[in-house]
């Protein structure tokens, strides 16, 4: 009856959550199998990751204090890392037991992390930036910021390995980063001087709303401690440091906060994982090519590598001429990086 939801709880099992998430990948087996859950899932928002909306209401409401013997399947509220009994009878009861919950939630909220690891992969590919505008401050528009954390990526320290420090070493967010591969990425000697920060989010999140943060804590999946108390400090920073949040469709506001971009500056925009319809996705190309035929600007995207891997590309306009150019693959959570693309002097 719901063949094509099924599928897609089958494949984030099998492609995402394997070897990253033991419960979520019990459960989400599980919930292809069982069609009331999947009539409750229907009832997402169109456009967004089911699974991922789904195992999020769920969390939230169990973040919120809401009692029920499944939260003892959950490594971050029981503090028990390993069962080997089924939690899948305990969670179908609690999404019966809180349909109506459930399903206001998945009709109204977005799949918007914000994974701060994955600024380990992006740092990089901004330091490429810096050194292709000399000389010059940078502006940075993010699509599909969230509450901006990614955008504060030089108040955070990072570690590569084998003394690859770099970034604000005294920082509360200290992000450690495996490089594999032969490549070496390229890191700065000193951050670059940005002149502006802009996100773009459909419903940018508050990091002073508790609420509104809580949210993007319950998309940190249970066995995630270390992704959850980066959140947790990189939502201290934001607090302290808030970037301009601008709610709207990406195409539609872009032109707005291009205006707001210092002229003397050079110009990155970067989109990680961003869902766009393809006439969103086609507007925004139209949008930045004709800024690019204008000013210096540098577009930083990700697309799927397989399983939990992406491919880096940067997008290049300088001078008016246009490259392209893949920069390295890494792990959705700001694992691993794997630099391709040299550069690294």
């Amino acid at each position: 009856m719901h063949e094509d939801l099924s599928q897609a709880f089958e494949r984030f099992a099998n492609d995402e959550l394997h070897g990253s998430s033991l419960l979520y990948e019990r459960l989400s087996l599980a919930i292809a199998k069982d069609q009331d859950i999947l009539a409750l899932a229907t009832h997402s928002r169109k456009g967004e990751r089911v699974p991922n909306l789904f195992f999020a209401a769920v969390h939230f409401l169990l973040l919120k204090g809401t009692k029920h013997p499944v939260s003892a399947f959950y490594p971050n509220l029981s503090g028990v890392t390993h069962r080997t009994d089924d939690p899948y009878p305990s969670f179908r009861s609690f999404c019966l037991e809180r349909t109506a919950d459930i399903r206001r939630l998945i009709s109204l909220r977005l799949v918007q992390t914000n994974e701060v690891k994955r600024a380990a992969a992006l740092l990089p590919a901004f330091t490429l930036v810096s050194r292709r505008a000399p000389r010059r401050p940078i502006s940075f528009i993010e699509i599909g910021a969230s509450a901006g954390l990614n955008l504060l990526w030089d108040f955070y320290g990072y570690d590569y390995g084998e003394g690859r420090l770099c970034g604000d070493m005294s920082s509360p967010v200290r992000i450690a980063c495996r490089v594999r591969g032969t490549e070496s990425p390229p890191l700065p000697k000193t951050m670059p001087q940005i002149s502006k920060r802009i996100g773009i989010d459909l419903n940018p999140i508050d990091a002073c709303d508790p609420d509104e943060t809580l949210w993007l804590r319950a998309l940190v999946w249970p066995e995630h401690l270390e992704r959850a108390e980066l959140l947790r400090r990189a939502i201290q920073i934001a607090k302290q440091h808030r970037p301009m949040l601008i709610a709207g469709d990406a195409a539609g506001i872009l032109p707005s906060a291009l205006a707001l971009i210092p002229p003397e500056s050079a110009l990155c925009i970067f989109r990680i994982f961003t869902q766009l319809s393809p006439e969103s996705r086609g507007q925004l190309a139209d949008l930045i090519s004709q800024q690019g035929a204008k000013r210096d600007l540098f577009l930083i995207s990700a697309k799927p590598h397989g399983g939990s891997d992406s491919e880096l590309q940067l997008v290049a306009y300088v001078n008016g001429f246009k490259t392209e150019k893949s920069l390295a693959y890494f792990e959705n959570h700001g694992e691993w990086i794997e630099w391709l693309a040299g550069d690294a002097n």
